[in-house]
């Protein structure tokens, strides 16, 4: 990754936003629209406590120059057009409040990223947000129904997964949550998966491997297995050397080997 994509609260904060047109207006309402207050003065903005700031000006030089004081002041400044004076960018955003999808190109083009937000839009059903509504009402009595973190962690990958009972892709699902939470077995404590590479590129994984290191609890690498394909596995992953000779932890275990040379 070139950049790191986070989700940023700004809440009732105030936002410096700099510049006016077409640029600027933009960056007003998508600051407003996040429950943001724009600032249109930069010193008033740095006497305020602003964190973020955007630049539009028509001018170049002012554009360099603001950001230039913004950023030794503190502020992270996206500047509009101006990927190589930006310490963020904004994506496109698909909104189904709470849940928001991201798409980002690092500013490489803003055009891509809104066609594959608007083939997104047709994937996702109206009623997502809803569904994240009710998982989070139900949080206590899923931790009561699964202590573990590894086992409530594993039974939602089954029951949010392609065909389970509560599909995030599938029209309906927030009504099933219930069902789901009354109905759900607990999946048992450990589950093994081998998976044999069959070169050191991550393209060549397949579709079921991708998924078993996205959902794998922990990952156990040949020493040979290049980082590349180790980092398909979740971020907050528990990683390991191959082979292991202590006991192999709860959850949902992969192991990664590499082709004899």
């Amino acid at each position: 990754m070139q950049q790191l994509p986070l989700f940023h609260s700004i809440a009732k904060q105030p936002v410096i936003v700099l510049g006016e047109g077409e640029m600027a207006e933009p960056k007003r309402r998508l600051v407003q629209r996040a429950g943001g207050r724009v600032v249109g003065d930069l010193q008033e903005g740095l006497d305020e406590g602003a964190r973020l700031a955007f630049v539009a000006h028509d001018d170049p030089e002012m554009c360099e120059s603001d950001a230039i004081r913004l950023r030794r002041a503190g502020l992270l400044v996206n500047v509009v057009d101006r990927p190589e004076l930006c310490d963020f960018t904004t994506p496109s955003i698909l909104d189904r409040d709470p849940v928001l999808v991201a798409v980002g190109t690092g500013g490489a083009s803003a055009g891509l990223a809104k066609q594959l937000r608007l083939r997104l839009e047709k994937l996702l059903p109206a009623d997502l947000g809803q569904l994240a509504a009710r998982l989070s009402a139900a949080r206590e009595a899923i931790r009561a129904r699964f202590p573990g973190m590894a086992e409530r962690r594993r039974a939602l990958d089954d029951a949010l997964g392609e065909g389970g009972q509560i599909d995030p892709l599938e029209q309906g699902s927030a009504g099933r949550v219930e069902d789901w939470l009354n109905d759900a077995e607990k999946p048992p404590a450990a589950q093994i998966h081998e998976i044999a590479l069959v070169s050191d590129d991550p393209e060549d994984l397949t579709l079921r491997q991708s998924r078993l290191l996205g959902m794998a609890d922990a990952v156990l690498a040949d020493p040979r297995v290049p980082a590349a394909i180790v980092n398909r596995a979740r971020a907050d992953a528990a990683r390991f050397g191959y082979p292991r000779s202590s006991p192999m932890p709860d959850g949902l275990v992969v192991i990664l080997t590499m082709p004899e040379a």
